[in-house]
């Protein structure tokens, strides 16, 4: 599958889901609303698996609080049918709290010490377990790590996994890094796809796109943002990934984000989509949408952006 041609106007569901959260008629309504109203194309099926503690070296996926096989394979099959297309996205997580994108190993092995071989050995079962589910379900894209950047400069290790997966998964392969690592990651060529998270703030848009033109024309690889987006919260247009940050819930700061956003993205014809963050498992009831300071749009201004946006992209 090429997205040469084609726009990504996707919505990630269902992340913060823990077992027992999915394959349910909550979580059933969750996505048709989410499908109905930013009129979304693809979806991001996102879940996480936790290791206990950055340096860990265990990624017991098959644990609860994880999202079961099942679950899985019922959100996908549930995207499906409403006709939208889907990347699955596994994420490793840290059991303490600690941000994954701080896992890290010394760069030599030091005997006694956790060592890279023994996490990305674990962290390979992980990614191949649900690359296989990805293809037995027909997923049109699979994202093998996400904002992992301690990790993104063990290119050796990484190209590895690349060649593993596709022994298993036929479709469309990408990683998300993190925001302003673009250019730090030394094996896009591997990947048929780069994407990104694209958390920048509203008035360093221009300047950051300029950067990442030059990684995408580079590579000459189709890009999209595997996430974006902005908590509706005084303050958060200009930190967009501060989930933890202070402010009075304002449906109008993410709305003006979101306009920025798109804004600049539109005068760049190599920016093929978003998989906005996010939509969850369990909505509030839309009659708090206005007390909601969270990154989901739902009943908030910026869904009807959104849907507008994405309308007119994916039927040009």
């Amino acid at each position: 599958m090429s997205l040469q041609n084609e726009y990504i106007g996707g919505i990630t569901w269902g992340f913060m889901g823990r077992r027992g959260t999915w394959s349910t008629d909550e979580a059933e309504r969750s996505m048709e609303l989410m499908s109905s109203v930013t009129g979304a194309n693809w979806t991001a099926i996102a879940f996480s698996a936790l290791q206990a503690t950055p340096q860990a070296t265990e990624i017991p996926y098959w644990e609860e609080p994880t999202v079961s096989d099942d679950e899985v394979k019922w959100a996908i099959g549930k995207a499906k049918a409403l006709q939208l297309k889907v990347c699955l996205k596994p994420i490793v997580n840290c059991a303490d709290g600690t941000w994954r994108a701080h896992i890290n190993f010394f760069d030599k092995d030091v005997p006694c010490e956790p060592k890279w071989s023994q996490w990305f050995s674990s962290y390979t079962n992980f990614i191949l377990h649900f690359a296989a589910i990805a293809e037995e379900t027909g997923c049109e894209m699979f994202c093998i790590g996400c904002e992992l950047v301690q990790a993104d400069r063990r290119a050796e290790e990484w190209r590895t996994l690349i060649a593993e997966v596709r022994k298993i998964y036929s479709g469309t392969i990408t990683y998300n890094c993190d925001k302003y690592q673009e250019d730090n990651v030394t094996w896009w060529d591997a990947l048929d796809v780069i994407s990104s998270s694209g958390y920048y703030p509203e008035q360093d848009w221009e300047a950051q796109l300029d950067r990442i033109e030059a990684v995408v024309k580079s590579h000459d690889k189709p890009f999209f943002f595997m996430e974006a987006g902005c908590p509706s919260r005084i303050g958060s247009a200009a930190i967009p990934n501060d989930w933890g940050l202070k402010g009075e819930p304002s449906e109008e700061e993410q709305n003006r984000f979101y306009e920025v956003m798109f804004s600049s993205c539109e005068a760049r014809e190599w920016v093929q989509g978003f998989m906005l963050w996010d939509w969850p498992a369990r909505l509030y009831p839309i009659e708090e949408a206005t007390h909601n300071d969270d990154y989901c749009m739902y009943g908030k201004q910026a869904a009807t952006l959104i849907k507008e946006y994405f309308t007119t992209k994916t039927h040009k």
